[in-house]
């Protein structure tokens, strides 16, 4: 048991931050209580299928929705908690030099820290994102819980951990450079955010989409799986020309019916299957890790610089 026992700087930051380390098992907790409750609540579509349209199934929905989107902020706590309280509050006060006494260097300091919150924020998110998935299977596809919406892609997969590596990983650097506690906690959430809306933003380029076609009288229900992710949908000439999907519309007042002189042969619909799902996230989550990589080498190069400082000025005196 001993080689288990946390010693020097870890024992330290884990014992400072005992209450805080402790919040995300209890919200696991109280996450999976809540979860089983309505699931229990809203019944088996299977022996039941009156449970999709029963009040216990449409409470899950809605907290299914609303956690999806707090998961979604987790990334920017653990950063701005880095950030703020384990870092910048001991550099603003100065107590940090008090563990330069005790036979530790900048950089342990540092890692200690790193370490405790990278560990408690990856089982946390690993398990908040279990316990996401458990409720969402149940409400999945239906109204903004489609596999593609932002909430339940991020919570729902391994983009969660990576983006709580990269909080902790810019807390570690923003932390030392504005060494003001609510100013580094406001730099990081801002920077972590920042980083989600963006990569949010081009996720769905990643990958090449998919194209499908059918001839104009065709159904568009015919043009991509019913759980795919729609991307573009218009009409498209015999030249190959795209077109909006109104294009015809806009002259004769009837969808199905094109001029001859636009030439249009058919329909088209760009889309990402439910294929596609897992290869983003990994794509994904490996630019995320790469990006924190980035941050935390710098913020070890920066407590570096700061130790050789330190033993500079303890050479001299």
């Amino acid at each position: 048991m001993s080689a288990l026992t946390l010693k020097g700087p870890y024992w330290v930051t884990v014992r400072q931050h005992r209450r805080a380390l402790w919040a995300l098992p209890a919200l696991v907790a109280a996450g999976l209580a809540a979860v089983v409750a309505l699931r229990s609540w809203a019944g088996d579509p299977y022996s039941d299928p009156m449970s999709y349209t029963g009040r216990g199934y449409g409470v899950l929905r809605m907290f299914m929705e609303y956690a999806g989107t707090s998961l979604l902020f987790l990334p920017l706590l653990v950063g701005a908690f880095v950030a703020g309280p384990m870092i910048a509050r001991e550099l603003e006060s100065g107590t940090w030099r008090l563990a330069l006494t005790q036979s530790s260097t900048a950089k342990s300091w540092l890692g200690a820290k790193v370490l405790a919150a990278a560990t408690v924020s990856v089982l946390g998110a690993v398990a908040l994102a279990g316990v996401y998935r458990l409720g969402w299977a149940r409400v999945s596809g239906t109204w903004q819980l489609h596999w593609a919406d932002r909430g339940p892609y991020e919570a729902a997969g391994p983009v969660l951990v990576a983006y709580c590596l990269l909080g902790v990983a810019l807390g570690a650097l923003v932390g030392q450079l504005v060494r003001r506690t609510v100013a580094a906690m406001a730099v990081t959430g801002l920077l972590t955010g920042l980083t989600l809306l963006v990569l949010g933003a081009l996720r769905w380029s990643l990958l090449s989409a998919e194209t499908n076609t059918i001839p104009l009288a065709g159904s568009p229900v015919e043009l991509m799986p019913h759980s795919a992710l729609l991307m573009d949908l218009g009409l498209v000439t015999a030249s190959g020309q795209r077109l909006s999907e109104n294009a015809c519309f806009e002259r004769t007042q009837n969808l199905t019916v094109c001029p001859a002189d636009m030439n249009v042969t058919g329909q088209y619909a760009d889309f990402h299957p439910v294929s596609h799902y897992w290869p983003t996230q990994l794509i994904e989550t490996s630019i995320v890790l790469a990006l924190a990589a980035i941050a935390l080498y710098a913020a070890f190069r920066l407590v570096r610089v700061r130790d050789t400082a330190i033993g500079a000025g303890r050479g001299a005196a």
